[in-house]
């Protein structure tokens, strides 16, 4: 197999979570260019259907589910919906998250619960749905998991997102179970973890640590608009096909020093 052929993804199915905008709707995009057909989720009608229209202006074919993923007991009907379209599902991208932002010692229930919800419970529910109905059937599937530098290390000083760090650290060790757990089955589990990129979730925070994160970074940058579509693609395809269980940050090198 050469090289092009070991990246091409020409007719496969891949389910984005939170793909209407951000960083989920740049993932959805590269997949798409390399030949994907797209299933993307959120939460908001009129975010999807803009999302839909520009991906479908570079003729990538997309259908468009309103689901709110901390409902987990919706999570089997989104699934037929991707099947009644596409027939299976190859490439499973947990990309939806939450975030709140509040001392720890003034943190409020509601917010824990929100964000882990989201950010784990769904993580693994929808995982489980798509893999005994799609991949573990077919023996074969690519599960990529969008966890974060915070789940890496402890939060920046001033920073109070006690839930979200948890939460995503709790991401990258279930990309390490699950892939020993699913790797008989030739599933590939692995996590992106990205670091400062713009993004609605991310604007307040990067007011405040945007120019030291700058400085910081060996690459001496923020993430951009293009920065997640060569990983996501590499992961999804077979030219990841003997890597599982690995996080690999993309964040200007700045988990590095």
């Amino acid at each position: 197999m050469n090289v092009k052929e070991l990246f091409k993804l020409d007719g496969k199915v891949a389910l984005l979570t939170g793909g209407s905008r951000g960083l989920g709707l740049q993932m959805a995009q590269a997949l798409g260019e390399m030949g994907c057909r797209l299933a993307i989720t959120a939460r908001k009608a009129e975010e999807l259907a803009e999302a839909k229209t520009h991906l479908e202006k570079m003729n990538i074919e997309v259908l468009t589910l309103v689901n709110d993923l901390s409902k987990t007991e919706q999570i089997p009907a989104m699934v037929d919906q991707v099947l009644q379209r596409f027939g299976t599902i190859d490439i499973l991208v947990n990309n939806a998250g939450a975030t709140w932002s509040a001392p720890a010692e003034d943190y409020p229930d509601e917010a824990w619960h929100k964000v882990l919800g989201l950010n784990v419970d769904a993580l693994f529910f929808l995982s489980r749905e798509v893999a005994r109905r799609c991949m573990i059937p077919h023996s074969a599937g690519k599960i990529i998991n969008i966890a974060s530098v915070a789940g890496l290390r402890g939060s920046a000083t001033n920073v109070s997102t006690i839930a979200y760090h948890t939460s995503k650290g709790a991401a990258v060790n279930f990309t390490r179970a699950l892939a020993s757990e699913w790797g008989k089955y030739n599933i590939n589990v692995n996590a992106i973890c990205p670091g400062f990129f713009p993004s609605r979730m991310s604007a307040g925070l990067l007011e405040k640590v945007a120019e030291t994160v700058i400085a910081r970074a060996p690459l001496h940058r923020i993430g951009g608009d293009d920065d997640l579509k060569g990983v996501v693609v590499f992961l999804a395809s077979e030219a990841s096909r003997h890597i599982t269980g690995q996080s690999i940050a993309v964040d200007g090198g700045i988990s590095a020093v």
